[in-house]
């Protein structure tokens, strides 16, 4: 399964906080990749630059200039999951995109009853929001 970064937040220590469209959060620590890769030092000698962290383009990684750059595999497979009260929560976007269905179709679940706002989804200004477990519960595991 594919696990794009829906948002990144530098911490101190170079730590990296990485939230993904699954609606999961990771801890991820940069230092040991100053010793692993040379032009990660940049990051240890230049503690600013370390802040200026963003998601690339599709979420298909973070990066901090042309020559630093972390995949979303990396950060998925060695970050560390931390508990958030957003745990489990994803945009409509992002569930129709792993599932494979339309907008449409949430909000006609909403209307029949399958997915109950303020139980399985809630509306915040103009996002709606899903809970994982309704969508697995409903769609079954994520095709993509």
């Amino acid at each position: 399964m594919f696990h794009k970064v829906k948002s990144v937040s530098a911490l101190p220590n170079f730590k990296l906080s990485v939230q993904f469209s699954e609606g999961v959060t990771k801890l991820y620590d940069v230092k040991p990749l100053f010793e692993k890769i040379s032009a990660f030092r940049y990051l240890n000698d230049n503690p600013v630059e370390f802040d200026c962290v963003s998601v690339d383009i599709g979420g298909y990684g973070i990066v901090w200039n042309d020559d630093l750059d972390l995949s979303c595999d990396e950060l998925w497979e060695n970050g560390i999951v931390v508990e958030t009260p957003f745990d489990g929560l994803m945009a409509f976007s992002d569930a129709t995109e792993l599932w494979g269905l339309n907008e449409s179709t949430l909000r006609k679940a909403i209307s029949y009853g399958k997915l109950i706002n303020g139980v399985d989804v809630c509306k915040f200004g103009k996002q709606w929001v899903v809970s994982v477990e309704a969508m697995k519960r409903e769609y079954g595991t994520a095709t993509r």
